[in-house]
């Protein structure tokens, strides 16, 4: 993704709140779930991450991995993915 695009997509996300939050439970299937219909329903999405900082890094990128998501931003406890829907 251009570097161009990925400005476009924070500027959108920055008025977004968070749609899925990962507690303490961690990253569980449910939460997989959710987020996979997120996506699909919204392509930007932004999540709140309840974690410590390597934590919220290896759950990020795990999030990135199974959905094919791309990461936007991740500032704090908030990360901005994006997957393009090819049915929009």
């Amino acid at each position: 993704m251009k570097a161009a695009d990925k400005k476009r997509l924070k500027a959108q996300a920055h008025t977004l709140n968070p749609v899925v939050m990962i507690g303490q439970s961690g990253l569980t299937a449910a939460v997989l779930a959710e987020i996979e219909l997120a996506l699909n329903s919204h392509e930007l999405i932004k999540l709140r991450i309840r974690a410590e900082r390597e934590d919220r890094k290896q759950i990020t990128e795990q999030i990135c991995t199974e959905t094919s998501a791309e990461l936007i931003q991740a500032i704090g406890q908030i990360s901005v993915i994006y997957r393009q829907n090819p049915n929009k």
